[in-house]
């Protein structure tokens, strides 16, 4: 990557991005030290204007940002980096420093933890030993699920029918897993059918 430090005396603008929701947390500057250090440690470091020395994100809170992703822009000097959040991203609290607290992505959230607890086989995790059951007994829960759907949009339960729904989505998720597919892939689809 060849980003031009040089139009910023030596500073670029960096847009912090969550890499499920694409929810946009924070932005920060970084110099070339900063820069190679994120490279180097897969988490965000920036140029403190205010400290006026590196600051990585997380260094006194624990909420650090892992790199997932580093894309520049047409004109190499702004960085966009899509990344983990290991807690809130605001010094205040909130997942944005923008204040836009969103529900958008949390499918991509709920998709990462059913991931999390198939990855590191987490004994305790029901989700884990659905999948542990194999792909017979996933595709059933979600029939089954689906089923119960169908039957709950006959009638006029609200709740029924949205808790429905949520179980529906949330097994076809472990579906989506054990298959080894994600919720993109499907995206992608639909997308193509679009034209």
């Amino acid at each position: 990557m060849d980003i031009d430090f040089t139009k910023g005396d030596g500073l670029v603008p960096v847009i912090i991005q969550n890499n499920n929701t694409l929810q946009v947390l924070m932005l920060g500057y970084m110099n070339q030290e900063a820069f190679n250090r994120t490279k180097a440690e897969n988490r965000v470091t920036f140029f403190s204007r205010s400290k006026n020395r590196l600051w990585t994100k997380g260094e006194e809170s624990g909420n650090f940002l892992t790199v997932k992703d580093i894309q520049i822009d047409c004109d190499n000097d702004t960085i966009l980096i899509k990344v983990e959040s290991n807690g809130p991203t605001c010094h205040t609290g909130s997942t944005s420093c923008f204040k836009e607290e969103t529900s958008k992505g949390f499918v991509y959230d709920l998709q990462q933890t059913i991931n999390d607890r198939i990855d590191f086989d987490d004994k305790n995790s029901y989700t884990n030993k659905l999948y542990k059951s194999g792909i017979n007994k996933v595709a059933q829960k979600v029939g089954e699920e689906a089923v119960e759907l169908v039957i709950e949009a006959k009638d006029d339960n609200a709740d029924l029918f949205k808790n429905e729904a949520a179980d529906l989505l949330y097994h076809y998720l472990i579906l989506l897993k054990a298959k080894g597919y994600a919720m993109e892939d499907v995206e992608a689809v639909l997308q193509n059918r679009q034209t």
